[in-house]
């Protein structure tokens, strides 16, 4: 599948999970582990949100790695996803994950 596929696909999966990703100049000291941007909880008037923030100057395989990665660690077993999302989100979960999965904001 390619990359702007998949990308597009993974955005709608954020989406499901009420993710909101952004695409910011992010400096390269800020982003480590070749990761390319990174998942946060901030508070808003509707209460805690997750937000994931994605360097708009990654290539589209930079941008998959890092919304996969974000994504693997939220439980997406009721998201209607492709066989191929539910795979590439397999291939990004990390031994960092905690055991339990995150679940949607509040």
């Amino acid at each position: 599948m390619k990359p702007e596929v998949l990308l597009e696909l993974l955005e709608n999966a954020a989406e499901q999970l009420d993710v909101r990703i952004s695409y910011e100049t992010l400096q390269m000291s800020i982003v480590g582990n070749g990761m390319r941007g990174g998942l946060c909880k901030v508070k808003g008037p509707e209460g805690m949100k997750w937000r994931l923030i994605v360097d708009k100057r990654a290539t589209h395989e930079e941008k998959v790695t890092t919304i996969a990665t974000a994504l693997a660690t939220f439980d997406t077993s009721e998201l209607e996803l492709s066989q191929k999302v539910r795979e590439c989100l397999r291939t990004h979960e990390t031994s960092s994950t905690s055991p339990g999965k995150r679940r949607r904001a509040a």
